[in-house]
């Protein structure tokens, strides 16, 4: 044969073999990434669910598919009899009425998070009153900070097992 024709199966060879290689790779790709938009993501438990179904319970409690969850990151004020005076519960319907207003104004995300609770105690009455934790993001940005930035909210960070003792609503703070 002469070197012409060798030099022609060569780039035939080396296109067989990595089409053999590449091929198998892309239909995996492709078959994992159907996968898991048919079941939301990588790990269900702990994907974001759009914001149609999430009811606002107050300013930082919302309800998801039936399970209560305490947005962390933040502390609101309580509503109704668990205010402690006038001025908390005018600002606990503030911060309610506004996480509404924010739900339905904006792309919201919720994520499940871990709860700062002791081990096994996560969704129990021993661990942040039976409510699972999340974050939540409306278009992009953080429903906590959000509200912090309106003087709706207090930073409220807890630890890995812990979290700090609540501010006071009724001395102005």
């Amino acid at each position: 044969m002469s070197p012409a024709i060798l030099f022609r199966r060569r780039p035939k060879r080396r296109s067989l073999a990595l089409a053999a290689l590449v091929l198998p790779v892309f239909g995996f790709a492709v078959t994992w990434a159907f996968m898991m938009w048919q079941r939301g993501g990588p790990d269900p438990s702990h994907r974001s669910v759009p914001s149609p179904s999430i009811e606002v319970i107050d300013g930082d409690t919302v309800r998801f598919n039936r399970a209560v969850y305490r947005l962390v990151g933040f502390d609101t004020p309580e509503r109704g009899d668990k205010a402690r005076c006038d001025h908390e519960r005018r600002r606990a319907e503030r911060a309610t009425t506004r996480l509404r207003a924010l739900i339905a104004s904006a792309d919201a995300r919720l994520t499940r998070v871990a709860c700062a609770c002791r081990p096994g105690q996560e969704g129990t009455p021993k661990c942040n009153f039976g409510r699972l934790c999340g974050s939540l993001s409306l278009g992009g940005r953080d429903a906590g900070q959000i509200l912090i930035s309106e003087g709706l909210a207090h930073p409220y960070v807890c630890g890995a097992t812990s979290c700090p003792q609540r501010r006071p609503w009724c001395d102005g703070g």
